[in-house]
């Protein structure tokens, strides 16, 4: 079934466009934003300094860090929490570690060697060099509450991020997510303008919601048993603007229930043409994914008006 002329979609490009160049960093967002997606999908750090950074990760990643010695880490390194901003740009994430299981699952990628961790207002700036005035930005929080001395405290996460966006003048142009829900109730309450996203994931590596459990330590006191089972009730008793479940795990009843609680609904991460095709038909809100070029394919067959692209180049690194 095509969906019809008129059907929006959120076109996400996850961490960037990870399935293509380097996630979370510029030449990642370069690529998404010369494909041309609706919204960069991102996930941030703050230094020891204050400054926000994107990064997947809240301590260096092996599977994508290469040290100053050009030698690639052994283990996971220092928590960005530890190092100012400086310090973190001794270190190359302009490439897959080749020995790591990792590096297998995105064969697609073009490495960009010399590539640091971009600041976010180096995304901002970016974005203003491309001169698009359209695309939005989905921030993610990356903070957890099973490792409290990994990050700064939920409140100030919230407000370091919060300043960042403002200072740059694009609180009207971005959302705020996260698993960790007290850094959304942080930001529903100091900034209001800039709405919330709630991610869940109820299987495999991190049960956020805990069904089967009287409390969970990501929903800021929420507990699903509250609210019949519900999780987009759960969500809009939240203040959330947005449920972003992943996608395996949602089914077109929820959809359409969050819908009519006036919740956008927002999957992630979907990157096989089946499963986008399936998304769109049930008629979600957005679509995050490492593949914002099929993406970009799936939706225009099937009718969904399309963001134009906005070529941009970046210095060698």
């Amino acid at each position: 079934m095509a969906a019809t002329a008129a059907q929006a979609l959120d076109i996400q490009g996850h961490r960037g466009a990870r399935g293509l160049a380097p996630e979370n960093t510029l030449p990642a967002f370069a690529r998404a934003l010369s494909l041309g997606v609706t919204t960069l999908e991102l996930d941030c750090a703050v230094t020891k300094d204050g400054v926000v950074v994107v990064s997947h990760d809240s301590a260096l990643n092996p599977d994508i860090t290469r040290g100053p010695d050009g030698k690639w880490l052994q283990q996971a390194g220092p928590a960005i929490w530890s190092l100012t901003y400086q310090e973190t740009q001794r270190y190359d994430v302009g490439r897959l570690n080749p020995v790591n299981a990792y590096a297998n699952r995105w064969p697609e990628q073009r490495p960009v060697d010399g590539t640091r961790i971009p600041r976010l207002q180096d995304v901002f700036a970016l974005v203003r060099k491309a001169g698009n005035e359209a695309v939005r930005f989905n921030i993610e929080t990356k903070i957890s509450p099973l490792a409290p001395h990994e990050t700064a405290a939920p409140e100030d996460f919230a407000r370091q991020l919060i300043s960042a966006v403002r200072s740059a003048g694009m609180a009207h142009r971005t959302a705020i997510q996260s698993f960790d829900w007290r850094t959304l109730q942080v930001v529903q309450k100091e900034a209001p303008e800039i709405p919330t996203v709630y991610l869940t994931v109820e299987k495999g590596f991190m049960d956020s919601i805990q069904a089967d459990k009287a409390s969970s330590p990501w929903t800021a006191g929420f507990h699903v048993s509250r609210y019949g089972g519900s999780i987009p009730r759960m969500v809009k008793a939240a203040g959330g603007a947005v449920w972003s479940p992943y996608h395996a795990e949602t089914t077109r009843e929820q959809v359409k229930e969050a819908q009519s609680l006036g919740l956008k609904v927002v999957v992630w991460t979907v990157n096989d043409p089946a499963d986008m095709r399936r998304m769109i038909e049930w008629g979600v809100d957005g679509i995050i994914s490492d593949r914002p070029d099929l993406l970009r394919r799936t939706a225009g067959e099937m009718n969904v008006p399309l963001p134009p692209p906005t070529p941009v180049e970046l210095k060698s690194p």
